[in-house]
């Protein structure tokens, strides 16, 4: 029988990151059924902490707690969802619109609302499960994920000065990103020698 990860423990995973964090602020760009943000309303209960979630799709019905706040839009709707933010975020997790260009976008723009030791987390980094014949096969989401996984990587390596990386590969991965200063330098396409001959 093969073995199937649950989103769950992913979502548990990222929770332990910032499971003691008093007076908690955690930004969510993706809700759907809203498994993640039951979660971080848990942390924010325990820890005097708010959530603001945002969505394309109406989410809203997914709680109706005190710390949460939902906002239908597209998470790169700046102008709008800036008002409403604040800029000592504890955690980001982007797990909306999956498409390495987007998710370069949102990361760049949010980190700067981002604390010093703060973490970005974004889902869907890993290609492994959507290979042919694995438990998810599905050729799209093993190329957008690789692309994903290849644009964090372009990202970082003109910013190993400014944040920690990390990845996680259980499911469909994510990358841990833990902020050490603010102001990024932009992405560039790292040159590799994979396709060469030798």
């Amino acid at each position: 029988m093969q073995y199937v990860p649950k989103y769950e423990d992913k979502v548990q995973y990222i929770v332990n990151l910032v499971n003691d964090k008093k007076n908690i602020n955690i930004l969510e760009l993706g809700v759907r059924e809203g498994i993640s943000t039951k979660k971080f309303l848990e942390v924010c209960k325990k820890n005097q902490g708010n959530l603001i979630s945002i969505d394309i799709d109406d989410c809203s019905g997914v709680s109706n707690d005190k710390n949460w706040t939902f906002i239908h839009s597209s998470d790169d709707n700046f102008e709008i969802i800036d008002r409403k933010i604040r800029k000592d975020i504890d955690l980001i997790y982007i797990d909306s619109y999956h498409e390495p260009h987007h998710v370069e976008k949102v990361f760049y723009h949010y980190y700067d609302f981002l604390k010093i030791g703060g973490f970005c987390v974004i889902d869907d980094i890993s290609w492994l499960p959507y290979c042919e014949k694995e438990y998810r096969d599905h050729e799209f989401s093993e190329i957008i994920n690789r692309s994903i996984f290849n644009k964090i990587l372009e990202v970082y390596n003109q910013n190993k000065e400014k944040f920690s990386l990390e990845f996680y590969f259980e499911g469909s991965g994510l990358a841990i990103i833990k902020k050490k200063s603010q102001s990024l330098n932009k992405s560039k396409k790292i040159i590799s020698r994979e396709m060469t001959v030798k």
